[in-house]
C-alpha cells in the first residue's frame, strides 16, 4: 500500500449485521476487532474513513425479550436503542486500542429528504473528518418507522457515500460478491467486474434477507449500480475475510465484486437529488414535447408550459417526480412552486420554470444513449 490511488483517498465502509453479529445476535467482538484494525492501518496512512455500521438491532434482540403484547414495531425500537448502545461501546473500546476517536452519527429518512437539514448532517460529518474524529454512522432505528425507513443500511451507505464525496464504498457482506448462481452452487461463478453498460445482472440475483439484516444482494446491486453511476468505485466483498478493505486498498487479488464507475462527476445538489427518488413528495406529469426537451441532448429545465397533470399535495422545495403520460417516471427535481400555484398555472408560460435544470436529475434508465 506504499502508493495508494486517489480513488482510495476518501472511502466509506459499510459493515452488515450478517458480518459482526454472531447467530444469536450477539456481537462478534473478534470479528468486529479484525474491521477495527483494518481501518485503524488506513486511517495511520492518512486515508479518511466513514464506516456505515449495522448490528445494533440485532444486539438488542440478545439482551431483551418483550412481552406478547408488545407489537414487533416497537420491539425493534427497543432492541435497536438498547444494541446501539452495545454497538459503539464496542467500536470506541477497539478504536481507542489504536487512540482513535470515533463518534456516532444515526440518520433517518427525514435528515436526507430536506436540503438544509442534509447539509447540516453532511456539515457535522465533514467536521469529524477534519478534527480526525471517525464517524460511525446507522439507522436511527428507534425512532425510523415505515415509510421513514430506508430499505436497509446498505441504501444509508449510498447516500451517505454520495453526500461526503467519497471516492470509493465497500460493502462487506458474508460472500465474496455477486455470483451467477447460489453462492456455493456448482457451476456459479463469480462476477469480478460490472460496467455502466454490463446487461441486467438482476436476473443471478435473490431478494433473500439474512436473518438478521433486512437488504438481500439485491438491494446491494441497486445501491451499487446508483453509487457507480455517480463517478464513485463500489465494491462488494466477504467482510468475513482478515484484512479485506487493506487488501482492496492496495489492490490484491482477492474475490470481490468491482462496480467500475461513471467517471462523469455531478455537482453535489445533483448527487442529494439523485439518492433522492424515494423522498418525492408529489409528481407531475409532462406531455411528449416537455419529455422530449428533458432527454433530449441539450440541458433543459421543466417548464410550467409542459406539465399536463399534478399528483400532490408537495410544497415549493419539496422533492417532486416527474412523469410522462404513460405514467413512466423519467426524472425528479427541486419545485419552485407547491402543487395549489402549478395546479392553477398548468400549461402556462410562467417567468421561472417549475424545476431548474440545475435542480433536476434524470432516471438512468430514461438517459439518451450516445450516437
Amino acid at each position: 500500500m506504499k502508493n495508494i490511488k486517489p480513488k482510495f483517498n476518501r472511502i466509506a465502509v459499510k459493515v452488515g449485521s450478517n458480518v459482526i453479529a454472531q447467530a444469536d445476535g450477539s456481537l462478534n467482538s473478534g470479528r468486529m476487532l479484525r474491521i477495527v484494525e483494518d481501518i485503524a492501518i488506513l486511517y495511520k496512512k492518512g486515508i479518511e474513513v466513514i464506516l456505515i455500521s449495522s448490528g445494533a438491532v440485532a444486539a438488542g434482540r440478545s439482551e431483551v425479550t418483550p412481552s406478547k403484547k408488545t407489537d414487533i414495531i416497537v420491539a425493534k425500537q427497543i432492541w435497536a436503542a438498547i444494541g446501539q448502545v452495545k454497538l459503539m461501546s464496542n467500536y470506541q473500546f477497539l478504536f481507542g486500542k489504536y487512540n482513535i476517536q470515533a463518534g456516532q452519527v444515526l440518520a433517518s429518512k427525514e435528515s436526507f429528504r430536506d436540503r438544509r437539514h442534509y447539509l447540516n448532517m453532511k456539515n457535522c460529518i465533514s467536521a469529524m473528518l477534519e478534527n480526525k474524529v471517525l464517524p460511525i454512522v446507522n439507522e436511527n432505528d428507534t425512532v425510523s418507522i415505515n415509510e421513514l425507513m430506508f430499505t436497509d443500511n446498505d441504501e444509508l451507505s449510498g447516500m451517505i457515500t454520495s453526500m461526503m464525496d467519497c471516492n470509493s464504498l465497500i460493502i462487506l457482506s458474508n460472500v465474496d460478491g455477486i455470483f451467477t448462481g447460489a453462492p456455493g452452487k456448482e457451476g456459479s461463478e463469480l462476477i469480478r467486474e460490472i460496467l455502466e453498460d454490463t446487461e441486467d445482472i438482476e436476473h443471478f440475483l435473490s431478494d433473500s434477507k439474512s436473518e438478521l439484516g433486512r437488504g438481500g444482494m439485491l438491494t446491494k446491486s441497486s445501491v451499487a449500480r446508483k453509487t457507480a453511476s455517480q463517478g464513485i468505485d463500489v465494491f462488494i466483498a466477504n467482510g468475513l475475510r482478515d484484512a479485506v478493505i487493506t487488501d482492496i486498498v492496495g489492490e490484491k487479488d482477492i474475490p470481490y465484486t468491482h462496480f467500475v464507475p461513471n467517471r462523469k462527476k455531478e455537482s453535489g445538489v445533483k448527487k442529494w437529488l439523485a439518492q433522492s427518488g424515494t423522498f418525492a413528495r408529489g409528481a407531475v406529469t409532462v406531455n411528449d414535447g416537455a419529455k422530449d426537451a428533458l432527454l433530449g441532448e441539450r440541458a433543459s429545465s421543466l417548464l410550467m408550459v409542459g406539465i399536463i397533470k399534478v399528483h400532490g399535495p408537495f410544497k415549493k422545495g419539496d422533492i417532486v417526480s416527474i412523469l410522462d403520460e404513460e405514467g413512466n417516471r423519467i426524472g425528479l427535481g427541486k419545485s419552485h412552486y407547491d402543487s395549489k400555484k402549478t395546479e392553477q398555472h398548468l400549461g402556462e408560460k410562467m417567468k421561472k420554470p417549475f424545476i431548474h435544470y440545475h435542480f433536476l436529475v434524470l432516471d438512468e434508465k430514461s438517459r439518451p444513449v450516445p450516437a
